[in-house]
């Protein structure tokens, strides 16, 4: 099971998912959070860092003075636990609930109510 990332976290982990490169270098976050207008104490992204290899979400290789970052768990299955987890929490595991929620509550944009039906049709068979 894919734990739940603190907010924190999350951006660190979001970084390192948009990383092009296969291994994350420690500069190449604490640049990205500064451009993120989150900037971090070194220590503080030490123990960030920490955590998320206790957490099973990045592996990290000494390389002489530097840890290179691996992701363990892609964003996509981060994404797919976290939704279940909150359609499982709110709806009770009703994805109709949810997807009604979005339509009658007015939370989608124009093109994102089309692509949504696009996918609902083509989930059914249909083209």
């Amino acid at each position: 099971m894919v734990q739940q990332l603190s907010d924190a976290e999350l951006e660190i982990m979001k970084i390192v998912w948009g990383n092009p490169e296969e291994v994350t270098l420690f500069p190449y976050i604490m640049d990205g959070l500064a451009a993120k207008g989150k900037p971090c104490q070194k220590n503080t992204l030490i123990v960030l860092l920490s955590r998320l290899i206790n957490k099973g979400f990045l592996s990290a290789k000494k390389i002489g003075r530097r840890n290179e970052y691996t992701t363990l768990v892609s964003e996509m299955e981060y994404q797919t636990a976290q939704t279940k987890n909150f359609l499982d929490k709110i709806y009770e595991g009703n994805a109709s609930g949810l997807v009604s929620n979005l339509i009658l509550g007015d939370l989608l944009a124009d093109e994102e109510y089309e692509e949504l039906k696009k996918l609902l049709e083509k989930g059914n068979g249909q083209q």
